[in-house]
């Protein structure tokens, strides 16, 4: 990704806004929060993305790159058993996920 011209950003991995992005589904695909991608980027009015807009990521991002689309009826458990991985791990992965309210849709970071 060509990141010239973007704002500093403390981790050097950026987003580029797509079309329908929101800052919430942002987050959510990325197991942050809105708070902190607003944080990281100061400028950012989040009610205007614009399309092809960098955004800032958070140092803990998922180191990975692997994650697991939530499916209805998932849970943490059902996830670290397909995946080979544990509960804990999963958690430690995904700081911002409340496990006893995970959404259809919503990406979950695995371990490597």
């Amino acid at each position: 990704m060509n990141n010239e011209g973007a704002p500093p950003c403390p981790s050097g991995r950026y987003l580029r806004i797509a079309a329908g992005d929101t800052l919430y589904l942002i987050a959510q695909r990325l197991g942050t929060t809105v708070s902190e991608l607003l944080r990281l980027n100061p400028g950012v009015n989040p009610f205007q993305l614009q399309v092809g807009q960098l955004l800032c990521l958070p140092e803990r991002f998922c180191p990975s790159r692997v994650f697991w689309e939530v499916s209805p009826g998932d849970t943490l458990f059902t996830i670290a058993r397909a995946t080979g991985t544990t509960v804990e791990k999963l958690l430690e992965l995904n700081p911002g996920i409340n496990p006893l309210n995970l959404q259809a849709g919503q990406a979950i970071c695995l371990p490597g």
